[in-house]
């Protein structure tokens, strides 16, 4: 049997109980990248994209997402989150949105995915405003940048790693 731990003793995929472990303060922080045209880069930072405020939209499309993760991925626990915070950078060279998400809560499981789905979500709100004027955006580098609390401890992602 893998090391998996969704995996039960019969092959089966099974929500991990969680049950007997310690409640922590847990935080997850998540990041990704949505490339665009320099046009694009502009249009976004006026605030002028003809579907409103893509910053402001995918930042509420990211909390939100964050605190329904457990519906969107299955075996998530649902989790009482007590902090989501997204945020999103307009960076020039090359042109693109960077989105971090930082997700906390106090409890006996990870918050890893609620982090990865705020970004993931976030992203793709970015791409969904401004998809008429700039077909060729890409989302990339989805991924955990740090996790801290709970039995495995602290984790930072190298930021030389791709």
């Amino acid at each position: 049997m893998s090391g998996l731990t969704h995996i039960d003793a019969a092959g089966e995929a099974r929500m991990v109980e969680v049950g007997g472990k310690e409640v922590t303060d847990r935080v997850g922080v998540a990041g990704g990248t949505v490339l665009v045209a320099p046009a694009t880069l502009a249009l976004i930072r006026s605030g002028d994209a003809k579907k409103g405020d893509v910053l402001g939209t995918a930042r509420i499309a990211g909390i939100m997402a964050a605190k329904r993760t457990h519906d969107l991925i299955p075996l998530c626990h649902p989790l009482a989150l007590t902090s989501v915070k997204v945020d999103l950078a307009c960076e020039a060279d090359p042109p693109r949105v960077t989105v971090t998400a930082t997700v906390k809560t106090s409890g006996r499981t990870g918050i890893e995915m609620e982090a990865l789905t705020a970004v993931s979500v976030a992203c793709l709100t970015v791409y969904d405003m401004v998809k008429a004027v700039d077909r060729s955006i890409r989302i990339t580098d989805i991924r955990l940048l740090e996790k801290r609390g709970g039995k495995s401890g602290d984790w930072v992602a190298d930021p030389a790693a791709p």
